[in-house]
């Protein structure tokens, strides 16, 4: 532990209830808990960047003394390469990499390979590149943002999990009547809740509500597209959408869940499964990221991404019988001793920087300037 300094990049409100922005949360926060001085700035940029973004972003990083180390949310720089490399030659720049912008579900080829090009600019004139997820250098390499072997090193810090200490007596709940499912995801294209859906919509009969927390503004025409399924399905009755909720708030329907199901079509971790384990809830979950790691074989089932028949026949299996969901709650609750928690993962970050960065001459760009 040292008294080293920074300045933070954040695409936004570093308040807000999503996993990208939780994670520089308690980064920013657990950085300073181990004495850090954290400047944290807000670069709206996102992968397509207007021009006012743009020299926001350029103002920010020009005001910063030669050397400065900045750790930076790829989405508030990754889609702006030639601001970043006018200034890569005298910062430290340490990219965090949530998902490729270019693995974004839902683009078109040309947009995928637009972003890929300026993401590999941004990452090329870096001095470390972070990301969240074990399968994440491979997703780089294989959206042609960064081959495999290329400098900069990248380092894994994978999210950490805060544990309850004890967590929700699913045994005896698990016998009631309704069967209360939970889905905690932004509705985005990528987050399957149309698959979940119509897996739910495909189950014989059974007693169960769904809750949907998560923000219903980011991406507007796929939630206007998931309540006209909802409709279509005829589920008013059995589903309902929160928006985002304050962690307590999540809390608390964590607490009250019988089954956690999560549907997403592309994760590079999985933070609300591995919250889900953490409350020793059972989860039903699709085979991305980190989440066949952290269920197991223990807490839940995991099925091939965007496979309807195979979701909907997982979920049969814990919606019709008590005792499996008694079992995998069960499982759950030793899954947890698999969970990272977030003072380690800090510290595993703070060495990464140590050694890879800190103390180092900040160095020469690896890169072309090819264009704005």
């Amino acid at each position: 532990m040292g008294a080293h300094h920074l300045t933070f990049l954040v695409p936004g409100d570093l308040g807000t209830p999503t996993g990208g922005f939780t994670y520089d949360r308690r980064l920013v926060n657990g950085l300073r808990d181990r004495g850090w001085t954290v400047n944290v700035r807000q670069v709206e940029g996102g992968p397509r960047p207007d021009e006012q973004a743009r020299a926001r972003a350029d103002g920010v990083l020009a005001a910063l003394p030669a050397g400065t180390l900045v750790l930076a949310d790829g989405l508030a720089i990754g889609g702006m390469p030639s601001i970043v490399e006018r200034h890569a030659s005298r910062l430290a720049l340490v990219p965090i990499v949530h998902l490729p912008l270019a693995a974004e579900i839902g683009l078109t080829p040309s947009d995928s390979a637009a972003l890929a090009e300026a993401e590999r600019r941004v990452l090329a004139a870096s001095a470390l590149v972070v990301v969240t997820g074990h399968g994440t250098p491979h997703l780089l390499a294989e959206f042609g943002v960064m081959p495999a072997g290329q400098l900069p090193p990248v380092v894994v810090v994978e999210p950490g999990t805060d544990l309850p200490e004890t967590p929700a007596p699913r045994p005896e709940r698990a016998g009631t009547h309704t069967v209360h499912l939970l889905t905690v995801a932004t509705l985005n294209a990528g987050k399957g809740h149309d698959v979940l859906l119509e897996a739910l919509a495909r189950v014989s009969p059974a007693s169960w509500h769904l809750t949907c927390a998560g923000s219903l503004t980011r991406d507007t025409e796929t939630a206007r597209r998931v309540s006209a399924l909802v409709e279509t399905l005829d589920l008013r009755q059995r589903v309902n959408f929160t928006g985002e909720l304050a962690p307590a708030s999540l809390a608390t329907r964590y607490a009250e869940a019988d089954v956690f199901v999560l549907a997403s079509l592309r994760e590079t971790y999985g933070m609300a499964v591995a919250e889900a384990i953490a409350h020793g809830v059972p989860v039903v979950a699709t085979r991305t990221g980190a989440i066949p790691r952290l269920v197991g074989n223990d807490a839940g089932v995991v099925v091939p991404c965007g496979d309807v028949e195979a979701l909907a026949a997982a979920l049969a299996r814990l919606l019709g019988d008590r005792t499996e969901r008694i079992r995998f709650g069960t499982g759950a609750v030793r899954a947890r001793q698999r969970l990272a928690a977030w003072p380690d993962q800090v510290q595993l970050l703070e060495t990464l920087l140590e050694q890879h960065v800190l103390g180092h001459p900040v160095p020469s760009p690896r890169y072309q300037r090819d264009g704005a």
